[in-house]
């Protein structure tokens, strides 16, 4: 049996607690990755509201790029990207969770990053 805190979960509150503290009323761009699928949701914590939202399973994504890639990512990226100026969001700080910041999380943030939300 294991105790504690899995080395996931010791990375995403170590991450979150530092996000907080530099965060500055700024809205939260926050990833999950699975096997399958990368989703990414821009959240407003002061009033606890997702903002923006895109993810590989929505319909318009699926045709583009499909499934775990890299290619897929990068459209997440820029559709949150485009949702959150929509939106009226600019500035966010970004939420890797526990994930590593390499592969397709850094895509995503790249892809994010050239689409016109700073972080």
């Amino acid at each position: 049996m294991t105790k504690g805190l899995s080395l996931f979960e010791k990375r995403r509150r170590r991450n979150r607690t530092a996000l907080r503290a530099r965060a500055g009323g700024r809205a939260r761009l926050s990833v999950h990755r699975s096997g399958k699928h990368i989703y990414a949701q821009v959240i407003d914590d002061a009033e606890g509201k997702t903002l923006a939202s895109a993810s590989t399973i929505d319909k318009d994504v699926k045709g583009k790029a499909t499934g775990a890639t890299i290619a897929a990512a990068q459209e997440v990226g820029k559709r949150v990207a485009e949702a959150a100026k929509k939106a009226g969001v600019t500035q966010v700080v970004f939420d890797r969770g526990g994930f590593l910041y390499h592969g397709r999380v850094k895509a995503l943030a790249d892809a994010a990053r050239e689409s016109g939300l700073e972080f």
